[in-house]
């Protein structure tokens, strides 16, 4: 007799659902005790060295209506343009900076936000030097594969103008879906659009 496989059926992979929170976010989620607070939500401390910077935003779908419940991720360098990774051979990293921050949008209005420094040059695979940027993952319920994209800074006109990766985008009137808007006084804005006219370009990595 062949036996049933009702025991072994495939679990859902379409969608983050509610999932993505409780593993990641437990506290946000309302699950406390897992950790002491949330990973990836603290990046800096008072020994931090660098242009101390806000970012704040938004991932908006095809209709204008913020998603509620994105979560986001951010990579960057610290201020001198080094990682925090095993992986950095160029020098010593700051120690006292993270290079990696998360955060859940807020469930009444989507708003991501981050503290943070403003990052230094890296280099492209080939040598070139790129502009300062911080590297987002965007995963929410319906988005299967969590997305990637790049923020850069309005106040580097000429890095942005030179950088290896900006400069291969054929459309360049889309190069402005990843360039952050200044509020002033370290602030900066950068809302990620999905869909649309504005539709945020999105990498293959």
């Amino acid at each position: 007799m062949v036996q049933s496989l009702g025991l072994l059926k495939e679990t859902p992979s379409q969608t983050a659902g509610p999932y993505v929170h409780i593993g990641c976010v437990p506290n946000f989620s309302g699950i406390e005790g897992v950790y002491p607070e949330d990973l990836g939500r603290g990046m800096v401390n008072a020994r931090t060295r660098g242009e101390r910077i806000t970012v704040t935003g938004r991932v908006i779908d095809g209709t204008g209506t913020p998603l509620r419940d994105v979560l986001v991720e951010i990579w960057q360098a610290d201020a001198m343009g080094l990682y925090n990774s095993p992986m950095e051979t160029r020098g010593q990293a700051d120690p006292e900076f993270t290079g990696w921050g998360r955060c859940p949008g807020d469930m009444t209005s989507g708003e991501f936000r981050f503290e943070t420094i403003k990052p230094g040059a890296v280099p492209y695979p080939d040598g070139r030097i790129q502009a300062p940027h911080i590297t987002f993952w965007i995963v929410a319920r319906g988005i299967n594969i969590g997305l990637h994209t790049r923020m850069y800074f309005p106040d580097e006109e000429a890095a942005n103008a030179a950088d290896p990766l900006l400069s291969r985008i054929e459309h360049k009137i889309r190069v402005p879906t990843l360039i952050a808007k200044s509020s002033g006084g370290g602030a900066y804005v950068f809302d990620i659009h999905l869909q649309g006219d504005n539709e945020t370009i999105f990498l293959d990595i």
